[in-house]
């Protein structure tokens, strides 16, 4: 079979596999819909965390941000997963005993105000738009590909696979779609990565492949050298900054690294997972298991990052750097110029596609361009930093400009074709980056919609509703979801992991701080909770704006940081308003600080105290 009906078979079972879950975990009432009955097996509930959490941008984007980010990306692995464990061993607990499955819930009865329930509310839907225009566009980017059909055709279909689970099955049904979404994804990334760094380097584990040599196989040039140290001479050649060493400020490598990791800790989606299981004790059990799952996708995506670029200059400019003869280019490159995410303009006439530093079309990213450039747009050459190449690149022979345009959210699905693996593995993976971006977009569809159905319909609005009604609300608030959902993801504000990074750094800067003084401070009160959070929310969400959609130039910036760091910020202005307000005001009633430190306390010494 060829490499189409292989990628429609592989899509096409794993699709009938999430619509069949959907029918069988139907959902027949809210607590199956909102937290699937809380009987999910703390191993299945960790599978299905990890599938909700490792999105598009974990799948997809993260190993395009290592290959062509190298150093500046480790703020990218340190914060997301460095999140999780905050989470899980820091809020996770103490939240499951609190009972309230929903973050706006929980501030509401927290801070014993509908005003801040409201608040939090806007909060989530703010984030989870955000967070889900990035699953939106991976969709959009695997279908555009692999099925043929542009990138909005793309998204329309991935809205109609998730409308069936999500509305029809809700928590219950996504859960268990999401085990078999993530025994899918692990399998669709590991299997290349291992024949990507046995084929490269000639070991069989991704994780150890950085430190190993290259084989002769890859490039004659290249034999015998470490990888890191060949990835470092080749793109330094080429005009780019050095794979292991940044070039982002410290300053905002910390401060996205912050937003990263304390946005994960306050994400609604994952925070609601551990309102599953039955207990307490299965609730960080399922956290360890979600762990170890995550673990074995993260520890993987620097060798496929790093392998991919070698490959992918590998080549386009060919064994001695000088570029390939459009005409003999691989198919793996004209087939991603179909869709839009590769293009070559032929800037100095010669037929060879070259690629090195620099913007080969003015304004950055081409749609659907004719290889040869007709735009009439041509820039000033971009000469190489250093003519003097140890690995063989004769750079004197004319100025060395770029001319291609590489999308990097194309990296792990471009990899096995450009590495000319079986046509059953780039199957696979396409099938994997299916099964994640939809995962996470469910996730946070349910909570969309269980914002507006629970927290704000009936717990503010109509508290006389009936269950019936209020499970009606929250499906036809998914189907809105799901529209809303779509636009965003045909109008994104980056690529997949800048838009997710950019909702973690709104979930720091409006929920994190909250949550924190929600558990750990009995003096933390209503009126400080909603400061923080509109103080948190609008300056993050200004700076954003400004940045990503006004066009704000960098010197701007405020010290540096980047928009995808700037939720750290806003988390300490939220940290600094709450704390202020909350003490010029009055402390919360006694019982509200006798629930807090009720939850601080195990059960099992509430029970010693009891007796």
């Amino acid at each position: 079979m060829n490499l189409d009906v292989l990628t429609y078979l592989f899509v096409g079972l794993s699709f009938a596999l999430y619509i069949g879950i959907a029918i069988w975990a139907r959902a027949g009432s809210t607590r199956e819909f909102y937290i699937a009955g809380g009987g999910v097996h703390p191993v299945a509930n960790g599978m299905a965390t990890a599938a909700d959490w490792m999105s598009a941008a974990s799948f997809i984007s993260l190993a395009g941000i290592v290959s062509f980010s190298g150093y500046d990306a480790s703020g990218y692995l340190m914060g997301w997963t460095g999140g999780y464990v905050m989470l899980a061993m820091l809020l996770a607990p103490y939240l499951r005993k609190f009972g309230k499955f929903t973050v706006p819930d929980f501030i509401g009865d927290r801070y014993y105000s509908s005003t801040a329930r409201t608040l939090a509310v806007i909060c989530v839907i703010f984030i989870s738009f955000t967070y889900i225009a990035g699953q939106m566009r991976g969709t959009g980017i695997v279908f555009s590909r692999f099925l043929h059909v542009d990138i909005e055709s793309g998204i329309l279909i991935g809205m109609v696979i998730v409308f069936f689970y999500a509305v029809m099955g809700g928590m219950k049904g996504i859960t268990y779609t999401q085990v078999a979404q993530y025994c899918i994804l692990i399998f669709a990334y590991t299997v290349p990565a291992v024949f990507l760094i046995m084929q490269v380097t000639g070991h069989i584990l991704p994780q150890t492949g950085l430190g190993a040599t290259v084989q002769s196989s890859v490039n004659p040039i290249w034999e015998g050298r470490p990888v890191l140290f060949v990835l470092d001479e080749v793109i330094r050649d080429l005009g780019f900054h050095e794979y292991t060493s940044g070039s982002k400020t410290t300053i905002d490598m910390f401060f996205i690294t912050v937003a990263l990791m304390a946005g994960t800790a306050g994400l609604p989606h994952v925070i609601v997972r551990f309102f599953t299981v039955p207990k307490v004790k299965d609730a960080r059990s399922s956290a360890g298991w979600a762990l170890m799952f995550i673990a074995i996708l993260y520890l993987t995506v620097p060798a496929v990052g790093a392998v991919g670029r070698l490959n992918l200059i590998n080549t386009i400019n060919g064994e001695e750097g000088q570029g390939t003869d459009y005409q003999h280019m691989p198919l793996w490159f004209k087939n991603w110029e179909q869709s839009g995410l590769i293009a070559w303009n032929d800037r100095n006439g010669d037929g060879l596609v070259q690629y090195a530093a620099g913007d080969a079309f003015v304004g950055g990213k081409p749609i659907l361009t004719d290889h040869l450039g007709d735009l009439g747009q041509r820039l000033t050459s971009n000469p190489v930093i250093d003519t003097e190449s140890s690995l063989g690149f004769d750079l004197n022979r004319q100025p060395y400009a770029n001319e291609v345009f590489v999308d990097r959210d194309i990296m792990v699905l471009a990899n096995p074709e450009i590495a000319q693996l079986p046509d059953w593995v780039i199957a696979l993976v396409a099938a994997g980056a299916v099964a994640a971006a939809l995962s996470t977009a469910s996730g946070l569809l349910l909570v969309i919609s269980t914002a507006i159905s629970h927290d704000l319909l009936k717990k503010t609005l109509l508290p006389e509703i009936n269950e019936k009604q209020e499970l009606l609300a929250a499906r036809m608030a998914s189907v809105a979801a799901i529209c809303i959902a779509g636009y965003f993801g045909l109008n994104p504000p980056g690529y997949v992991a800048a838009t997710v990074a950019l909702a973690f750094g709104l979930a720091a800067a409006s929920f994190f701080p909250v949550i924190v003084m929600g558990i750990f401070s009995t003096r933390m009160n209503k009126e400080g909770a909603i400061a923080g959070m509109m103080v948190g929310l609008l300056s993050t969400m200004a700076y954003i704006v400004y940045f990503k959609f006004m066009d704000g130039a960098p010197e701007d910036l405020f010290l540096g940081i980047s928009p995808e760091g700037f939720g750290g910020v806003g988390m300490l202005l939220n940290f600094v308003a709450a704390f202020t307000v909350s003490s010029l005001t009055k402390a919360p009633p006694e019982h509200v600080q006798a629930m807090i430190k009720n939850i601080r306390i195990p059960r099992e010494a509430n029970k010693a105290q009891s007796h």
